[in-house]
């Protein structure tokens, strides 16, 4: 009888092992860290309100809601910072990928804003003081 209640409470020591490892396991690969050459290249932001969508906000041509923004492959922003500097709290300086979304650094290198990854090449910051939310939309390669 001693004999079973060892195998059973060893047995269950085993799975629970097994389940954290392979649980680990898998949630690690689930977020993946982009490489930023990857997500160097050109964005298109739109500000817009929380249950606004992207996409009829980017449609209604109003310049202000809309940047086009150089990530280049030093993690730094290019053209269209100084626009989306417009929509923060402090001038947007570089990025960097982080394993669900993208980070906005400003002087000081730290993150001034998040964008959470939606789905590939989708991105979405929380909502800004303003009451705004920002998306990132991978923009077509070859269109300036």
């Amino acid at each position: 009888m001693t004999h079973n209640a060892f195998t059973y409470r060893a047995t269950a020591w085993l799975l629970a092992t097994l389940m954290m490892f392979f649980g680990d396991v898998a949630m690690a690969s689930s977020l993946k860290l982009a490489d930023p050459s990857e997500l160097a290249g050109r964005w298109q932001a739109t500000l817009n309100s929380p249950q606004d969508a992207a996409e009829s906000q980017a449609l209604q041509d109003k310049p202000s809601n809309v940047c086009a923004i150089e990530f280049e492959q030093q993690q730094t922003l290019g053209h269209g910072a100084e626009c989306l500097s417009a929509w923060l709290d402090e001038p947007a300086i570089g990025w960097f990928p982080e394993p669900d979304g993208i980070s906005i650094t400003g002087k000081e290198g730290s993150r001034i804003v998040f964008f959470s990854l939606q789905r590939e090449g989708l991105y979405k910051s929380a909502v800004l003081k303003s009451g705004l939310v920002i998306t990132l939309v991978r923009a077509v390669q070859g269109k300036k």
